[in-house]
């Protein structure tokens, strides 16, 4: 009997979840939210990360939603990424390809995949959702990102240890990684309110007095 991966687990949960991230409505976060990964069909290649001038070293998150927007001569994406770490080396691995340092950082968006369909309810291909392009494309695009949030599902040993001794950076979110393989998923109230929190929106006074 094959065994299966933690992260493959993860994925197929992930594979439910909505194209706008849960809990961040238009007014937490507005835009063209269009979800890239996990991967559903294996038969098109799907959106990754890298970094300028590199064909290699491609960063490949196990959930990613890119929230698209400026306009076609000027572009920018937002992206909330899910990284489930199997270990602290790969936390640590997952941790160094998004560090503020990386504000280069480039999304790719392959021609397949952006001729695709939305979702599997509506059949909008997902290029006219990305609210960028006038026409339909003729060959992949690649937007410069320009704000980032990481969720990290931690095994409890590596969640425990990380929230006692250590600091997140401020795009950096944690959860231990029962609760993204928890049966309702992306319907916790929990995991709603919690992912709310990585809206810019958060670190500005109205969205506090909202909350309350």
């Amino acid at each position: 009997m094959a065994i299966v991966s933690l992260d493959a687990l993860v994925r197929q949960k992930l594979r439910a979840w909505p194209n706008r991230p849960p809990g961040l409505d238009e007014g937490m976060w507005g835009g063209a939210w269009v979800k890239a990964r996990p991967v559903v069909n294996d038969d098109i290649e799907y959106p990754y990360l890298k970094l300028p001038g590199t064909n290699r070293m491609r960063t490949v998150p196990d959930g990613l939603w890119m929230n698209f927007g400026g306009s076609e001569r000027d572009p920018y994406v937002d992206i909330f990424v899910i990284e489930v770490c199997g270990s602290f080396p790969n936390l640590l691995d997952k941790r160094s390809r998004f560090s503020p340092s990386m504000h280069s950082l480039l999304a790719v968006c392959p021609l397949n995949w952006l001729l695709g369909e939305y979702a599997t309810t509506d059949g909008t291909p997902r290029w006219k959702r990305t609210e960028l392009l006038k026409a339909a494309p003729t060959e992949a695009i690649t937007v410069p990102v320009r704000d980032i949030r990481v969720m990290y599902g931690l095994r409890p040993k590596d969640y425990e240890g990380f929230s006692t001794h250590q600091v997140p950076h401020a795009h950096e979110f944690f959860v231990p990684v029962s609760v993204l393989l928890g049966q309702d998923g992306w319907l916790q109230p929990e995991m709603r309110t919690f992912i709310a929190r990585t809206s810019p929106q958060a670190n500005f006074w109205a969205f506090n007095v909202a909350a309350e």
